[in-house]
């Protein structure tokens, strides 16, 4: 479980508050200022309150955690923060709220009047829900569930997207050739900007000093530019450090490009880079990795569970990938970055809160307790025999003549894909299914084959809430080679009489 005490600032409270929080946020360009929820959902702040940033309605600094009526009863999913400092964050149900520093109208509302309480951003974002949100130093980004990219504030070089300099006083919708493109994941340095697109390109914008667009050049950006030196590869994670930039493949490899004074690109010099580098984590595959715009600090977790830090660790310059003996990303960043900052909205996970089947969840493909390894495609799913066992008659059989508790196996699936297998062992912790109608047909093939009756009906569920006029000579081109046509021809003739 992640400490939180290991933050100086949370030393302020009693063991009782410290047990009471379920996320937190530490923030401020000395780490002087923090945010957290409780478990019962109620929001409170304490620290300096520089420009406001605390959103208690005044400008008077606190070491006694007070209470923000706004944020109680909100379930936030995601929180960024800028360097004057000003918050942006997002809830479940997809609201975003903003207050602090606003001199460069970074909390969207259209004034550049300091944010003193928390305001709904409302322009263009209001039909939308929002699943992440991610600051500079001044301007703020957000990404809707359908793909769209809005950003507002500072723009002096070009971070908004927007094809001019001209800051942006509420959010604008980043187009140009993001138009078509489906986003799952944003993030921003100081002056910039990034974001992933669901095949796997990278974009970026703004301020390009550096190379921390990974454009093979230092020339700054007013609208997104795919990141050509990627091509290949399928990047599914993007962090953003001050002027440096990390990318994680679905490889499990890990890319740094950008500002490198203090090592952190973990190249082994301090030469700026202006495309992606290779870097290499002892052969292991990366997991996680972790940067924040307000220190010169990288970090990463391999599939192991290692944890690896870099760049300015407490005023060292460590140029290539140290091992910790951390447990979390989050841990190098209170410990060794410079502020000590959190890099993200921190989860706490209190153990003995968490139930029978949040707990079979949480262990899902994890390498620290499983005692087997499934590997599809090349790529492992970490798995527990006596779960597999208990959830699955195919597995019963399989095991049925053997059981070696101390056993590390590999089992090789060569007749599903890795998306399909994945969703099926992950079925079996979960009891739900999240896949697009395609992938689907493959899952009812695998459940059909093991005899998975309720999965089956799920699979089905979806692939007929899923079909569309568009979609439905592609889903019975998948349906024929998984010998399913009857379910698709039965879903078309149903969408054709509608």
């Amino acid at each position: 479980m992640v400490d939180v005490g290991k933050w100086s600032i949370f030393t302020l409270l009693s063991p009782q508050e410290i047990a009471s929080i379920r996320k937190a946020c530490v923030f401020g360009t000395s780490a002087n200022e923090a945010l957290y929820i409780t478990q019962n959902n109620e929001g409170f702040v304490f620290g300096l309150n520089c420009s406001n940033c605390l959103g208690t309605g005044d400008n008077q600094s606190t070491i006694v955690p007070k209470k923000l009526e706004a944020l109680c009863g909100k379930k936030i999913s995601s929180l960024g923060y800028g360097s004057g400092p000003h918050i942006v964050l997002s809830t479940e149900d997809g609201e975003v709220y903003a207050w602090g520093h606003n001199g460069y109208s970074q909390l969207g509302n259209g004034t550049t009047n300091q944010g003193i309480t928390p305001i709904q951003v409302c322009t263009n974002l209001l039909v939308k829900k929002v699943i992440q949100v991610a600051c500079g130093s001044h301007h703020s980004m957000a990404l809707s569930s359908d793909g769209d990219v809005y950003a507002w504030g500072y723009n002096n070089c070009g971070q908004v997207g927007s094809g001019s300099t001209a800051n942006q006083p509420t959010p604008r919708k980043v187009s140009n050739c993001l138009q078509t493109k489906m986003v799952v994941g944003i993030a921003c340095g100081q002056t910039s900007s990034m974001a992933v697109v669901e095949n796997g390109e990278v974009y970026g914008w703004g301020y390009n000093g550096n190379g921390q667009l990974g454009l093979g050049n230092n020339s700054n950006q007013l609208t997104p530019y795919r990141v050509t030196a990627l091509q290949g590869v399928c990047v599914l994670q993007i962090a953003c450090g001050s002027a440096h930039t990390l990318a994680l493949t679905d490889e499990g490899l890990l890319y740094s490009w950008g500002a490198n004074t203090y090592g952190q690109l973990g190249t082994g010099n301090k030469n700026n880079q202006l495309s992606p580098t290779h870097i290499m984590m002892e052969k292991e595959r990366v997991v996680e990795i972790a940067a924040c715009h307000s220190a010169h600090t990288s970090a990463a977790k391999t599939q192991s569970g290692q944890i690896y830090m870099w760049g300015q660790c407490r005023g060292q310059s460590v140029i290539i990938p140290h091992l910790t003996h951390f447990t979390c990303t989050d841990d190098v960043f209170a410990c060794f970055a410079t502020p000590a900052v959190m890099w993200r909205l921190l989860s706490v996970e209190h153990e003995d809160s968490l139930t029978v089947a949040e707990s079979l969840k949480k262990e899902f493909d994890s390498p620290e307790t499983s005692d087997l390894k499934f590997r599809v495609d090349g790529k492992y799913i970490h798995v527990h025999k006596a779960v597999l066992k208990i959830r699955c008659e195919h597995f019963r059989s399989m095991f049925q003549s053997y059981w070696n508790e101390d056993m590390k196996e590999v089992i090789e699936i060569d007749q599903f894909s890795y998306p399909v297998y994945r969703a099926f062992l992950e079925y079996l912790y979960t009891d739900s299914v999240d896949l697009p109608p395609e992938d689907a047909i493959g899952l009812l093939d695998l459940a059909t084959s093991y005899c998975e009756n309720r999965l089956k009906k799920l699979c089905q569920h979806i692939i007929k809430r899923g079909i569309t006029v568009e979609n439905a000579f592609s889903l019975l081109s998948a349906a024929v080679r998984y010998d399913a046509e009857a379910i698709i021809w039965h879903s078309v003739f149903q969408l054709l009489n509608m």
